[in-house]
C-alpha cells in the first residue's frame, strides 16, 4: 500500500510539475503533507532536507551572485572580455563560447546568456558571422559550463546534498571537472563544425539593427506646456536624446511620421530606445509615460525598475497588456516592451504578449517580489534599482566569492561554512541591502530540493525505489551495466523536458541509487550520470537560456530539435562511456 501511495504521489508530482498549474513549491509542500498524513514519513523526516548544508550553500550563492549582478561586476567583466578587435570568425565564436562557459561554471547560466546576448550580436558584425550562427552556441556553452563545477548549477548542489544524506561521499567542487571539460569540449567542437552547418543563416542586417542594443518600445504623451510642441520629429528633443519615434497617434489616428511631421500637444508617441535612454525621459519636461503615467523619480516611494521575460506556460500569453491589467494584478506599471527584433507599431495596451517578450516595469519592491514568486509567468533578468559605490562594493563581493570557493575547496572549512561566510561578509559590507537578500534567494528552488529529499526517504522506507529499480533492471539487464546506466541517462534527459533539471534529477536519483545497490555497483556512478544528464538536454528551446536567444536568433522550434537534439544524443553517449572511467562500476 505504501509503495502505491508513494508512486502515485510521484506520478502526480510529475504531472503537476509539467503542467505548471500549481507552483512547484506548493506541489512539493503538498506532497510532504500527504506523506506525513499517510504515516509514510514522520514530520522530522519530512523536514530533514531543509536542514541540510546544501541549502545553505545554494542560498549563499544566490546572495553573492545577486550582489555581483546588481553592482555590475558581471556585466563589466563580460563587456571587457568580449571587447576584442577583428579576429577570424571561428576565433571569435570560440572565444564567445569559452567566456560563456567559464562564467557559467560559477554563476547562473540564464544570467550569463542575458548579459552576453547584446555583446555577442555586436561581435557578429565584426566577425561577419550571422547572429543566428553565434547565439545558439552561446546558450549551449553557458549550459555546458555548469557541468564543470559543483556550483555550476543548482542541480549539482542538490544531487551532492542528497547523496550525502544517503551516507555516500559528498561531491567536491571540482571532482567531476574532467567529465565536464570533455562535455564542454565536445559541445564547442560540435557547434563550431557540424552545428555551424546545421544552424540557419537568418537576416544578419535586421538582427544587427534590432539587437546591437536591446531596443524597447515605450508610449509617451506630450503635454500642453511641453517644449516639444511644434518641433519637427527629426529635430526634436527626443531625437537629440537618442530615441526613434516609431509612430504617432493623433486624434485616434495612428501614422508613421516623416521628417517634416511636427509634434503637437496631446500626441501619443510610440518611441524606441534602450533602457538607459528611457530613463532620460525624466529630464524632458512636458512628457509623461502613457503606459501608467508613473513618475520615474519615485518621490516618496521606493520604486524599482525591473526587466521581465515572458516564459512558456505563462497565463498572460495571448492576452493584451490592457486586459492583463498589470497595475491591479501585480502592482506594477509597464514602461516599455521589447519583442524579438520586431518593430511594434501598436499602442502598448493593444499588444498581445508572446514567449520571449521583454517587459520593462516599475513598482515597489514588494511587487517585484510577487513577480519572483510567479515563476510560471516571468523570469526577472535585471533589477535597475540604483546603488551607491557600485565599483567598490562589486570588488568586495568578488573577493568574498573567490574567498568562499578557496575556503571550501582547499578543505580549510566545510563548503557550506565557506559560502556562508562569503554571504555574511557581502551583507556586512553592504554590498547588497539586507532586504534584497530575501529577493535574490530562489525560495521555490530551495523548497523543491528540501522537499524532494524527503520524498527520497519515503521511497526508501516503503521500498518504492526497489520496486522501480527492479523493473528498470529487468528491462535493461540484457545490455549489462552500461545499458542500465544508459537507461537512466535517457530517462533523466526525457524528464527534463516537462520538469526543471533539478526536479528531474531528484525524481530519478533515489531509483538510480537503489538500482546500483541491487546490482552491487558503485552508487556514485549512477548519481554522477543522473546529475550531469540533467544538464545536457538541449532538445527544445524551453531552457531559459535558449528562450533568450530564440527570438534574437530568429530560430524556429525545429532548429533546436535538429541542432540541439544531435548534440544531446552525442553527449548522452559520451556520458555512458566516460563516467565509468572516472567512477568505475566496481570499487
Amino acid at each position: 500500500m505504501g509503495i502505491a501511495i508513494v508512486l502515485g504521489l510521484l506520478l502526480l508530482a510529475i504531472i503537476l510539475f509539467a503542467s505548471e498549474i500549481v507552483p512547484v513549491d506548493v506541489v512539493t509542500v503538498f506532497i510532504l503533507v500527504a506523506l506525513c498524513l499517510t504515516g509514510i514519513i514522520t514530520p522530522k523526516e519530512a523536514f530533514e532536507g531543509f536542514s541540510s548544508d546544501f541549502i545553505i550553500i545554494l542560498a549563499s550563492i544566490f546572495i553573492m551572485v545577486g550582489a555581483l549582478k546588481k553592482t555590475g561586476v558581471i556585466d563589466n567583466f563580460i563587456s571587457r572580455l568580449v571587447n576584442i578587435k577583428k579576429k577570424p570568425p571561428q576565433v571569435i565564436l570560440f572565444f564567445v563560447m569559452m567566456v560563456s562557459a567559464l562564467t557559467s561554471g560559477f554563476m547562473n547560466n540564464t544570467t550569463i546568456t542575458a548579459l552576453m546576448l547584446n555583446p555577442t550580436i555586436g561581435l557578429s558584425k565584426i566577425s561577419g558571422i550571422a547572429p543566428s550562427k553565434m547565439l545558439m552556441p552561446l546558450a549551449f556553452a553557458s549550459i555546458l559550463g555548469g557541468t564543470c563545477t559543483l556550483i555550476g548549477t543548482s542541480t549539482n548542489v542538490a544531487v551532492s546534498g542528497y547523496i550525502a544524506t544517503q551516507g555516500l561521499p559528498r561531491i567536491g567542487m571540482f571532482d567531476f571537472l574532467p567529465i565536464g571539460l570533455v562535455l564542454l569540449g565536445v559541445g564547442i567542437l560540435y557547434m563550431m563544425t557540424i552545428g555551424q552547418k546545421l544552424l540557419p543563416v537568418n537576416s544578419k542586417e535586421t538582427l544587427e539593427e534590432d539587437y546591437a542594443v536591446r531596443k524597447y518600445l515605450s508610449e509617451v504623451v506630450i503635454l500642453e506646456d511641453s517644449a516639444l510642441v511644434g518641433q519637427k520629429v527629426n529635430e526634436s528633443d527626443f531625437a537629440k536624446q537618442g530615441f526613434t519615434i516609431v509612430s504617432v497617434i493623433r486624434d485616434k489616428y495612428n501614422f508613421i511620421p516623416t521628417r517634416f511631421t511636427k509634434l503637437q500637444a496631446k500626441d501619443i508617441l510610440l518611441i524606441k530606445g534602450n533602457v538607459d535612454d528611457l530613463l532620460k525621459i525624466k529630464d524632458l519636461k512636458g512628457v509623461e509615460i502613457k503606459a501608467d503615467l508613473l513618475n520615474l523619480e519615485g518621490e516618496g516611494t521606493d520604486l524599482h525598475l525591473a526587466e521581465l521575460m515572458v516564459v512558456g506556460g505563462s497565463d498572460t500569453l495571448k492576452n493584451t497588456v490592457e486586459n492583463i491589467n498589470f497595475r491591479t494584478r501585480y502592482g506594477l506599471g509597464i514602461l516599455a516592451i521589447h519583442r524579438k527584433g520586431k518593430t511594434i507599431r501598436e499602442k502598448i495596451g493593444k499588444i498581445r504578449l508572446q514567449v520571449g517578450d521583454l517587459i520593462l516595469v516599475q513598482g515597489e519592491k514588494e511587487s517585484i517580489d510577487l513577480i519572483r514568486s510567479r515563476e510560471n509567468d516571468f523570469i526577472i533578468l535585471e533589477d535597475y534599482k540604483p546603488n551607491l559605490n557600485l565599483k567598490r562594493k562589486g570588488l568586495f563581493t568578488l573577493i568574498f566569492f573567490v574567498l568562499s570557493i578557496l575556503l571550501g575547496t582547499t578543505g580549510i572549512m566545510p563548503l557550506s561554512i565557506g559560502f556562508l561566510i562569503g554571504a555574511l561578509l557581502t551583507v556586512a559590507f553592504r554590498c547588497i541591502n539586507a532586504d534584497e537578500v530575501y529577493d535574490d534567494i530562489d525560495w521555490r528552488l530551495l523548497v523543491l530540493i528540501g522537499g524532494m529529499s524527503a520524498f527520497g526517504i519515503a521511497m526508501t522506507k516503503t521500498g518504492a525505489d526497489k520496486c522501480v529499480a527492479e523493473y528498470v533492471v529487468t528491462i535493461f539487464e540484457p545490455l549489462g551495466n552500461y545499458g542500465i546506466l544508459a537507461g537512466f541517462i535517457f530517462l533523466t534527459v526525457l524528464l527534463t523536458q516537462p520538469l526543471s533539471n533539478a526536479a528531474a534529477a531528484l525524481v530519478v536519483l533515489p531509483i538510480g541509487l537503489q538500482t546500483a545497490t541491487q546490482l552491487g555497483v558503485n552508487p556514485l556512478t549512477f548519481a554522477i550520470a543522473i546529475m550531469l544528464s540533467a544538464s545536457v538536454s538541449m532538445l527544445t528551446p524551453f531552457e531559459p537560456s535558449c528562450i533568450l536567444v530564440y527570438g534574437p536568433g530568429k530560430y524556429k522550434f525545429f532548429d533546436f530539435v535538429k541542432v540541439g537534439g544531435i548534440l544531446t544524443f552525442i553527449l548522452m553517449g559520451i556520458l555512458v562511456l566516460i563516467i565509468p572511467v572516472f567512477y568505475p562500476f566496481k570499487v
